[in-house]
């Protein structure tokens, strides 16, 4: 099991722990939304919880609830330009097919 980082992505979070103070790393997962199931979230990890799985990547901690774990497991996490915005984009290789507007995606194990 594992999430990773482009050199981007990694250089970002960094950034953003460092100019927070409190931070302990990045939160990773997934809520319900969108017209095709799920959408990934990210968020500045200010604590973590007893049933968190915890990656790490050069310093930086990545903290996965267990329920969006089976998920997003083997996601790597970039982050770039892409039109007039900069922002996180996922790789995950869970994901069997994302609505029109890629913002939400849906898994194998919901087509059963």
């Amino acid at each position: 099991m594992a999430i990773s980082l482009t050199p981007a992505a990694l250089e970002r979070v960094q950034r953003f722990v460092q100019q927070t103070p409190g931070t302990l790393g990045l939160r990773f997962g997934v809520t319900k939304t969108g017209c095709s199931g799920w959408g990934h979230i990210t968020d500045l990890a200010r604590d973590q919880r007893a049933e968190d799985a915890v990656f790490e990547q050069e310093g930086v901690r990545i903290f996965v609830d267990p329920t969006s774990l089976p998920l997003v497991d083997g996601t790597c996490i970039d982050f770039g330009k892409h039109g007039l915005s900069e922002t996180f984009t996922f790789s995950n290789p869970n994901a069997t097919a994302e609505c029109g507007c890629g913002e939400s995606f849906t898994t194998e194990a919901e087509h059963r």
